[in-house]
């Protein structure tokens, strides 16, 4: 019987007692409110085949290929695997692998003309200790912006990039690394909730409109400031079976680049985008 819990004072929340290969209509759409309630969910204790995996991811919205063509699965390109290849032939730690996602909080695909949905991530591999992913709410750090900030960003939209201002884009392939920046709102209206969040990545943002190179650098810094709330984080520790989903139009998130490189951290990962 499926039972919630939830994990923070504003954002995660735990599913259990369902079986993801077989939802009804009526049960997923309690779990997909309360991902929209909770920002972030894990439904615990899946044994699952690729193809269910896919199947599950599908019923948020689109399956989109990720820029890393490096990562893609050979066969499914789709799909991303996490945590896999981290040695080079000599033994030595690709950083880039092992600490994916850990650089800075930051929302996924937010250089994309429609920006990612949600991520999803099925947990393989766990390592005996660290690998946490760390969560946030946009909410909270809207909320906590003052009147007089609120009011300089206004409608003012960011310019996003894959590898933002310091052009990191180490994991993508030399004929995908030149970017055009793309506009979205900084303060942004979620779709279903109607709740305003900072829509912000500090890692992938370039300018924000209308204002010259030193105001743009600077009104940045000062919102990376407002961006984490600690009673607006949830950490998740991870549990082989875990399949976590966040929505990134509301949702910071960081990896903990922390355990053991010996271990394997390994997950499958989907981006999931709106229905056209």
């Amino acid at each position: 019987m499926l039972q919630v819990n939830r994990l923070g004072p504003q954002i995660g929340a735990e599913i259990l007692g369902v079986d993801i290969r077989k939802l009804d209509q009526e049960t997923f759409d309690v779990i997909y409110q309360t991902w929209l309630d909770c920002n972030i969910i894990a439904v615990r204790d899946q044994t699952l085949e690729l193809e269910d995996f896919f199947t599950y991811s599908r019923r948020f919205g689109n399956l989109y290929a990720h820029p890393s063509k490096s990562t893609r699965h050979p066969d499914h390109p789709e799909l991303t695997v996490l945590g896999v290849n981290k040695f080079d032939k000599k033994g030595k730690l690709d950083k880039a692998i092992y600490g994916r996602g850990s650089d800075n909080w930051h929302t996924d695909g937010a250089y994309d003309e429609i920006p990612f949905k949600a991520t999803q991530l099925y947990a393989l591999a766990i390592p005996s200790q660290g690998g946490d992913t760390l969560f946030a709410s946009m909410y909270a750090a809207y909320d906590a912006l003052p009147r007089d900030l609120k009011d300089r960003v206004g409608e003012r939209q960011g310019g996003f990039t894959y590898g933002g201002r310091r052009k990191a884009t180490a994991l993508l392939n030399a004929e995908d690394r030149d970017w055009t920046p793309v506009w979205h709102p900084i303060i942004r209206t979620h779709p279903e909730t109607g709740r305003k969040g900072l829509y912000f990545d500090p890692g992938k943002i370039v300018a924000i409109e209308g204002l010259p190179e030193d105001e743009s650098d600077a009104l940045i810094e000062e919102l990376t400031n407002y961006m984490i709330q600690p009673d607006a984080e949830y950490h998740h520790k991870w549990r082989k079976g875990d399949v976590v989903i966040w929505d990134n139009r509301c949702t910071y998130h960081r990896a903990a680049a922390d355990y053991p490189p010996e271990e394997d951290r390994i997950h499958w990962r989907v981006s999931i985008k709106p229905p056209v």
